[in-house]
């Protein structure tokens, strides 16, 4: 699995969760189901994505677009290995570092600079390595003397700028970004474009799941297309977004219902 490879391949990847099923409503519907000889099944399985293959060269900027409910976030967690793909073929050849729920590994009663220090080990980074990277990732998250304050004391901005300061500062070789641009104010949204410009100028692998089309276009130079967890379109940003468009359109399939990830 040398550099020569794709950084990201999917062969025929399914991702299938388990579905609950609502709960009896009224006491009636409840002895019902008690008095029932065999009881019924109270959960159905969910096809999140219906068999995707792709690959991603390596350097290559691509996007992710489709209505909510689509699969993109569930195509980026497999990727980042937060889910196993239920059937098929999946090969990472890098590091990641997935910009997917932001401080999703932040400890409320610790304090910015030891979410630092833990955030970092998670991404594979050593002690001394993290000690190093410290300083410009305070400067860039721009939190000031909050750095020594519990993270449950911060804004949702402060939050957020935190967490992206931190996933950047570790140099992957793949970015995995999800709708995490929308945060913060319109300066700090400037400084995470640039900076994944200066990924992108730097030969890095980037996947962009946004529903932004203006971001697409502008950053991307492949894009899928996923519908009802199907990928329908894999083409040029022009066409991908064209194709996107006609599909908002169309009245929406069924959505994802609640969810247990199995």
């Amino acid at each position: 699995m040398g550099m020569s490879s794709a950084a990201v391949r999917f062969e025929d990847v399914v991702q299938r969760f388990r579905v609950i099923r609502e709960r009896p409503d009224t006491l009636r519907e409840a002895f019902a189901h008690f008095h029932r000889r065999k009881p019924r099944n109270t959960y159905h399985d969910f096809l999140a994505l219906k068999g995707i293959s792709f690959q991603v060269p390596h350097g290559m900027t691509l996007g992710i677009i489709g209505r909510n409910g689509s699969g993109k976030s569930t195509l980026l967690k497999i990727i980042a290995g937060v889910y196993r793909a239920s059937s098929g073929r999946v090969e990472v050849n890098g590091s990641t570092a997935p910009l997917i729920e932001l401080g999703a590994g932040f400890h409320h009663e610790l304090t910015g600079r030891e979410n630092i220090l833990i955030n970092g080990l998670l991404l594979g980074l050593s002690k001394r390595e993290v000690q190093r990277l410290e300083p410009s990732i305070i400067e860039f998250a721009e939190i000031g003397e909050f750095i020594d304050a519990p993270v449950k004391q911060y804004s949702s901005g402060m939050y957020m700028r935190l967490a992206f300061s931190v996933a950047t500062a570790v140099d992957p070789d793949i970015l995995l970004v999800d709708e995490i641009l929308a945060v913060g104010d319109a300066a700090f949204r400037v400084k995470c474009f640039d900076r994944i410009a200066a990924f992108r100028e730097g030969g890095k692998t980037i996947i962009l799941v946004s529903h932004d089309t203006d971001q697409i276009r502008k950053f991307c130079d492949r894009v899928l297309v996923l519908n009802n967890g199907e990928l329908v379109a894999d083409d040029s940003p022009d066409n991908a977004v064209e194709h996107y468009e006609k599909l908002i359109g169309q009245p929406q399939g069924p959505g994802i219902p609640a969810i247990q990830h199995i």
